[in-house]
């Protein structure tokens, strides 16, 4: 749709392996997810355009259906932009979809939801290939007990014990996790985080104590305990960045 300023609004949705990238947000000399994603516009259209993303991801974190907007002064296809963007991106950052969407549409603003999947490949010997996008853990992790835990978490509650310092002023640590689970195929198991938000380092930090619990160095119950706490403690670890992906966006 056009808008009043002859500037046209699209809705893109990216994939992308944040292995080599110090994750979604431009900072200067640092390759960026977000800062790759501008330069191509600008090679394609000569404009600076700004890509406004539905959330952030850290360095390391993965996305396949991370969602931004961008508003364009020159009327395009989807089709147009999304194989002129291919074909200036890197081969680890992928257009996967462009539409043309209303002059409202935010990124950010208008989700609903997002769906986060944690992958952990647990047995003694991880294939080489796996490593920048699964998390190794050699002891058997006990599958059961992680979904008890997981159980207990899900609802609207404070996280203020499962979130790390996000050097800036958060309003409210009260999220509403409206679904959490641990499934296991074979040696993989996943850890699958459904959330109307989520707070700094939040779905790592989860992942990181429901690893402990499968291990058994902690047990099931304990985590009421930690969600009362209000306070990040040493049983809640943040897990590593690469066995994280940003899985969907519902809006």
């Amino acid at each position: 749709m056009r808008r009043n300023t002859g500037v046209y609004r699209y809705k893109l949705k990216i994939a992308y392996d944040g292995s080599q990238y110090f994750g979604w947000q431009v900072q200067p000399g640092k390759r960026t997810i977000q800062g790759q994603l501008e330069n191509a516009f600008f090679s394609f259209t000569g404009q600076h355009i700004k890509v406004h993303a539905s959330g952030r991801t850290d360095q390391g974190v993965h996305a396949a259906g991370q969602v931004a907007h961008v508003d364009v002064p020159s009327r395009f296809s989807g089709q147009s932009i999304e194989k002129a963007l291919n074909a200036l991106l890197d081969n680890d950052i992928r257009i996967l979809q462009v539409d043309r969407s209303c002059a409202t549409f935010h990124a950010q603003k208008n989700a609903v939801s997002k769906e986060y999947r944690y992958f952990i490949w647990n047995n003694e010997v991880m294939p080489p290939f796996l490593r920048y996008y699964r998390t190794h853990i050699p002891q058997p992790l006990d599958v059961e007990c992680m979904n008890q835990a997981a159980r207990m978490l899900v609802g609207k509650k404070d996280f203020a014990s499962f979130t790390a310092n996000p050097n800036r002023k958060v309003e409210t640590t009260v999220r509403h996790l409206s679904a959490l689970s641990v499934k296991r195929k074979g040696h993989e198991v996943v850890i699958i985080a459904r959330s109307d938000g989520f707070l700094y380092k939040m779905v790592r930090s989860i992942a990181g104590f429901l690893i402990r619990v499968g291990e058994g160095a902690i047990l099931p119950l304990e985590t009421q305990t930690i969600l009362r706490t209000h306070l990040r403690t040493a049983k809640v670890q943040t897990a590593p960045p690469q066995g994280l992906f940003l899985w969907h966006v519902y809006f």
